[in-house]
This record gives C-alpha cells, sequence and structure tokens, in this order.
C-alpha cells in the first residue's frame, strides 16, 4: 500500500512559499497575497485538492491570529459580515461542481482589479461616507462564495474593509475573526463534496509547521507598520492577486 502522502519534491517547492503567504495575509500584513496560494499551488495539482489540503493549516493560521488579535476586532463589523459570508459558502457548496475553477477565478481577479481601478480613479475625500450597506452584502455573499471555491475571499473582503480605513491591527483583527467562521463552516460541505481524504490531510501535516512562522512574521511587521504603508501594501497585494487570478482563469 503506498504511503498517502504527496512525495513529488516540485509541489512542495511550490507549496511552502504558499504557506508562508497565506500565513502573512492571515496576520493583515500584505493582505491579499494569500489569495495566491490556491492557484500557485494549483501549478503541481489540482484547484480542489490545493483548497483541501489548505483546509487544516488555514485552522492552524486562524487560531493563531486570532489569538493575536484577540483584542482588536471590530464587534459590529464583524456580526454584519458573517451572515452574507455564510449565504456565499452555500451558494459555492453548491455549485461547487458545476463551476470550473478557473472561470472563478477570472470573475474574482477581474472585480479585484476594477475595484483598485475605481479607488485609483476615483479617490475618495476625507470625509466621505464609508461604502453601502447593500454594496457590503454583495462583496460578502461574493467573498464566502470565492472562498469556498478556492480559499479568494481576500479581495472582495479587503473591496469593503479597505475604504472603512479602520487602524491595521483593528482590520487584522477583525478580518481574522471573519475568516476563522469561514473557514470552518467550509469543513463539513468539503467532506460532503469528497474533497477530505487521508492523503491531502498527511501533506498538509506536513505542511503545518510553516502556518506559525508565516502568521509570526506577519504579526510582527503589521504591528509595526505605519497605516499609509499597511494600506499601499494592500492595494499592492490586490494588484498582483487580481492579475495573476485573471491570468488563471483566461489562460
Amino acid at each position: 500500500m503506498d504511503f498517502p502522502l504527496i512525495t513529488d519534491p516540485f509541489f512542495y517547492a511550490i507549496a511552502a512559499p504558499a504557506v508562508l503567504l497565506l500565513g502573512l495575509s492571515k496576520s493583515g500584513f500584505g493582505s491579499g497575497f494569500g489569495s495566491l496560494a490556491v492557484p500557485m499551488m494549483a501549478l503541481a495539482v489540482t484547484v480542489p485538492q490545493a483548497a483541501a489540503i489548505l483546509m487544516p493549516v488555514l485552522l492552524v493560521m486562524d487560531l493563531l491570529g486570532m489569538a493575536a488579535f484577540r483584542k482588536d476586532f471590530d464587534k459590529a463589523l464583524l456580526k454584519f459580515m458573517l451572515p452574507f459570508a455564510m449565504v456565499g459558502i452555500v451558494i459555492g457548496a453548491l455549485l461547487f461542481k458545476l463551476l470550473d475553477a478557473k472561470v472563478v477565478a477570472a470573475i474574482v481577479g477581474a472585480f479585484t482589479l476594477l475595484f483598485l481601478a475605481q479607488q485609483m480613479l476615483f479617490k475618495p475625500r476625507p470625509d466621505s461616507s464609508p461604502p453601502s450597506r447593500w454594496l457590503g452584502a454583495i462583496l460578502l455573499t461574493t467573498a464566502g462564495f470565492t472562498s469556498f471555491i478556492s480559499h479568494a475571499g481576500g479581495p472582495p473582503v479587503n473591496a469593503y474593509v479597505v475604504p472603512l480605513k479602520l487602524k491595521p491591527v483593528q482590520f487584522t483583527g477583525t478580518l481574522a475573526f471573519l475568516f476563522f467562521f469561514i473557514n470552518m463552516a467550509k469543513w463539513w460541505p468539503y467532506a460532503w463534496l469528497g474533497l477530505l481524504d487521508m492523503r491531502n490531510f498527511a501533506t498538509s501535516l506536513v505542511l503545518l509547521p510553516l502556518a506559525p512562522v508565516g502568521v509570526w512574521l506577519g504579526v510582527r511587521l503589521a504591528r509595526r507598520i505605519a497605516p499609509t504603508l499597511f494600506y499601499r501594501l494592500i492595494r499592492w497585494g490586490m494588484f498582483l492577486t487580481g492579475c495573476k487570478l485573471l491570468w488563471d482563469g483566461l489562460r
């Protein structure tokens, strides 16, 4: 009987930096880059398998992120965002076998770039009002859906939360709690779809030690970075993520 573990060196050469990027994004520093993890790993395995392998890794990262920012999240904002994200997860679970992951990647990438273009061309005034609730509902539902398909919920969430101009640690803490609940809600549907098996789980265990390394590095940077630079890096992360996802979907 074969040992239930991916042994291809190329897979680990791709997966290791992908997990570190995911850890950095979970800490807030480099937020947006985490959406590149599945597309990167898809160079070596299928998109569904990459998403399944990352599930235990995400659980550890989410727990570490919540512990690091447990006093820094916006409870009212979290209560607003969660229900819509859950609706998106339900939609993703129901449509998972009908949708090509590349189509989803292209859609997420295109909307990410459109959001950034809107921010660049129509910069909000300092006294401008925050994004409307109906827009937040659409973006959070989209985030739940894209997170279920390929763990790419970051760009739609950022599109709603970045204009709110939260403090960096509050931004990070709120998203840490949001994605903990999103990722926990994905476990049962992933099992129902047959994505959780011993081969993927054993591979997750090999990658698991990298999870706290990425989160630790990101937490240290997030607590020491100026807000202006913090949000500039987020936008760069979203730009690169949008380009990569759009390229993966269209090629």
